[in-house]
């Protein structure tokens, strides 16, 4: 866990605009709590942060941030929350949807923004309905399970010799997007092989699998214990040679072959202004549940060249980034 003024070179930045908070100042006798669960830092908590700057929001000057992370930890998440509802905050951003689940737990009075790019708000009982979500929960949903028939469409467009094809997913929470995968369209003679995680340890053995049973790619599925080790697994698809593409666009910039997904840090600068206009007075029921609306494809030509494949120029023209 690390405490605010570990962050506090983050959270730095311009002077800010005093009259923004003044509401949230006087109501609360003082300089307003924002409180944050992360799993890690990252570019999106710079994304974040820097939207908070933008917003008017400067840690120490007219803010204070309350800043925790759970890493691999989702038995400390409870505690987590009830510490920041303790802190009184203004209002708390939870990162993810084990965090969010958390925290909504822990309090239905305290504003709470949340990221999460696994869960169906409505039918996770998160909110009333997207237009108007109706309680103190309010953020920014992926919401499309069906995204992974993307990502079978482009690594056959990439590895078109592709015959056997894993999936790698996380058991506690991508139920839905496996499926959805699962009988996504594809050529009927491409077998999809499943291969479900639940611990970062099952790693290594995931594509230990993968190499037994033969597969020539790999789709990488969405979910905060993905995303925290995305570095391992970018690193065991290059070991293994397995061609493999990811949702985050992060993956490629550690050393995976292909993402295809939305733009996470604009994701998380768009909750930075939820966050600044509910502490600003919004009322999170009357803030709709937003959508990404931008999707990029991030190629990795020099993990291309290392496992001897040779990306068609057509996919290359069409990439938003190409790292090379």
């Amino acid at each position: 866990m690390i405490g605010r003024r570990e962050f506090i070179t983050l959270l730095g930045g311009a002077a800010a605009a005093w009259p923004i908070a003044a509401r949230a100042q006087q109501s609360a006798g003082g300089l307003p709590r924002i409180g944050a669960i992360w799993i890690t830092h990252s570019e999106n908590t710079e994304a974040f942060f820097k939207g908070m700057r933008e917003a008017g929001y400067v840690d120490g000057q007219n803010t204070q941030f309350e800043i925790r992370f759970h890493g691999n930890s989702l038995d400390k998440l409870d505690e987590l929350a009830r510490e920041l509802v303790a802190l009184k905050c203004a209002v708390i951003f939870a990162s993810n949807p084990y965090a969010i689940r958390a925290v909504m737990k822990a309090t239905s009075t305290i504003p709470i923004v949340g990221v999460d790019l696994e869960s169906d708000p409505v039918a996770a009982g998160l909110v009333q309905s997207v237009a108007r979500p109706g309680g103190n929960f309010t953020g920014f949903f992926l919401d499309i399970p069906e995204l992974g028939g993307k990502q079978i469409e482009l690594l056959i467009e990439a590895v078109p010799t592709v015959s056997r094809l894993a999936v790698l997913w996380d058991a506690t929470i991508g139920t839905v997007q496996f499926q959805a995968t699962e009988v996504a369209p594809r050529p009927a003679s491409i077998v999809l092989h499943s291969i479900p995680i639940r611990r970062g340890e099952e790693i290594n053995l995931a594509f230990e699998q993968a190499t037994r049973e033969n597969d020539h790619a790999m789709v990488v599925l969405s979910s905060p214990l993905l995303y925290l080790n995305r570095s391992q697994i970018a690193n065991a698809a290059l070991n293994a040679r397995l061609p493999a593409i990811s949702l985050f666009n992060l993956f490629p910039k550690v050393g995976g072959l292909m993402a295809y997904g939305p733009d996470l840090p604009a994701i998380f600068s768009r909750a930075a202004g939820y966050v600044a206009r509910i502490v600003a007075g919004a009322n999170p029921a009357e803030l709709p549940i937003q959508r990404p609306t931008k999707f990029e494809l991030v190629i990795n030509l020099k993990t291309a060249k290392a496992i001897g494949l040779e990306v068609p120029p057509t996919l290359l023209a069409r990439a938003d980034e190409v790292i090379e």
